[in-house]
């Protein structure tokens, strides 16, 4: 199993880039596997926001190996060709240690509401699905056209491709107990599975996802299921314990989640410099 920290770029904190630079090299120091970092925009919000991939730029030349990506990006406010030049550059940047978060975005958050974006969920889906076949295709290095009901391609090269082959991995974010979100993740190379009206996620339901991931999934190549959690980082035995149990039902990464709730920004600090309960 993998160890990952994921981050807010809001609040009075973590609205700041120098901080989140400064933490992110302080994961990599102290053992961790991937640093990742929501994707907001904010609307009628007050605290300070920060863009995510400004930031992730700067961490990945302060960084060598940890892997770095959002949690998650909603591609339907975003134009799928720039996001994949996006990402094409940062996995250069970082020397291959890109991984793509994506989902449909909170159904309530002002970052869709307050400029105009597409609120409906259904076609917010749609969206994503031609987002994420439009991604792929601009990174294989072959002219590549695309026609859906909501983007449009003719005739378009891009290069350099990624470093990653065959492209950047994708993790797709979904809410459990829907299953075509499921269907969608297991088209690409990992879940971000949160709980909605059914409960936690618990290892046995970490095990109904891999379970149907592996009877929905054609390709035999690896798939990562991500759980997220909080780890004290105070009671070792019981955090390795409760790790495993998620591990041995088919997780292959845990993600800490850090939030201001957590504690104050030092606590933060001597919190991540423990490392993970690996």
């Amino acid at each position: 199993m993998k160890f990952g920290l994921m981050l807010p770029n809001t609040g009075k904190d973590y609205g700041n880039p120098t901080v989140l630079i400064n933490l992110a090299e302080l994961a990599e120091k102290s053992g961790w596997d991937g640093f990742f970092i929501w994707d907001h925009i904010g609307g009628r919000g007050k605290s300070p926001i920060v863009d995510s991939w400004m930031c992730l730029a700067a961490i990945a030349t302060v960084t060598k190996t940890i892997r770095i990506g959002t949690m998650i990006t909603p591609l339907s406010r975003r134009r799928p060709w720039k996001v994949a030049r996006e990402i094409i550059t940062l996995d250069h940047i970082s020397g291959g240690r890109v991984i793509l978060g994506v989902g449909l975005g909170d159904l309530v958050n002002k970052d869709f509401q307050s400029f105009g974006e597409v609120t409906n969920p259904k076609k917010r889906a749609e969206m994503l699905d031609e987002s994420l076949e439009i991604i792929a295709g601009l990174q294989s290095g072959q002219e590549y056209s695309f026609s859906g009901k909501h983007y449009q391609i003719l005739d378009t090269l891009f290069q350099p491709t990624p470093i990653q082959t065959p492209r950047i991995p994708v993790w797709v974010a979904s809410h459990w107990p829907f299953k075509r979100p499921l269907t969608r993740a297991a088209r690409w190379e990992g879940v971000l599975p949160r709980q909605w009206s059914a409960g936690p996620i618990t290892p046995e339901v970490i095990r109904e996802i891999s379970s149907y991931i592996t009877k929905n999934r054609k390709s035999t190549d690896a798939f990562d299921i991500i759980k997220y959690g909080l780890t004290t980082g105070e009671d070792v035995a019981k955090d390795r314990a409760m790790v495993q149990e998620y591990q041995d039902a088919g997780a292959t990464w845990w993600v800490d989640e850090i939030f201001s709730s957590r504690g104050s920004l030092n606590q933060i600090k001597a919190r991540i410099a423990l490392g993970p309960p690996n």
